[in-house]
């Protein structure tokens, strides 16, 4: 069966941008489940589904930027005052905040590599779909996404790795401008690339 060209679909990837100013409404329940649909539609290896999702929302959120700020105070004791500050706060710059992770598993075909992409290919997937759906997101990581003290905070298993911390929301601002790319600057062929220096 063909594949029916889809150019809503195509438009909307083209064109979709990080919002970091996000106020409420977040996604309903419903929407999200549509969000996730589209996620779990990642390319995964050996069907392992090595996505997870964590959501924060309300006090919740509270709580996720007092565990990330305690688990870098442990990674980082000379840390400032001011950056323990930011990262409590963080969480409340959006009224939905997932924490995106993989489940890792032992397979003898498919490595971490692979399923850490599965899992970034669904993140990207997710912020594609809630942007179709009229919502703003923005994946962030820095060092709360990679500390082990932070991973340790949020009772995550040795198996399991944060790819990043997904912040949903209504934009509070307009799609900001969009740079034209040239393919000459990105893509090439084969041959050319083996007759470069």
């Amino acid at each position: 069966m063909a594949i029916q060209k889809n150019n809503i679909l195509l438009k909307g990837l083209q064109q979709r941008v990080s919002h970091p100013r996000l106020t409420e409404p977040a996604p309903t329940a419903e929407e999200l489940q549509q969000a996730y649909a589209a996620a779990y539609r990642s390319p995964d290896h050996a069907w392992l589904r090595p996505w997870r999702f964590l959501e924060c929302r309300g006090v919740e959120r509270e709580a996720l930027g007092e565990l990330l700020a305690s688990g870098m105070v442990v990674s980082q004791p000379d840390i400032a005052d001011a950056q323990l500050e930011k990262l409590k706060q963080g969480p409340l710059r959006a009224p939905l905040v997932i924490v995106c992770y993989a489940k890792l598993t032992e397979h003898p075909k498919v490595p971490f590599i692979e399923q850490l992409l599965s899992v970034g290919c669904a993140v990207n997937n997710l912020s594609s779909a809630l942007y179709a759906l009229g919502y703003g997101s923005v994946w962030r990581t820095g060092d709360a996404a990679y500390s082990s003290d932070v991973h340790k905070q949020l009772k995550f298993g040795s198996d399991e790795v944060i790819v990043g911390y997904l912040y949903i929301g209504t934009s509070m601002a307009e799609d900001k401008a969009i740079p034209e790319l040239n393919d000459a600057d990105y893509v090439k062929s084969l041959s050319d690339h083996l007759k470069s220096e």
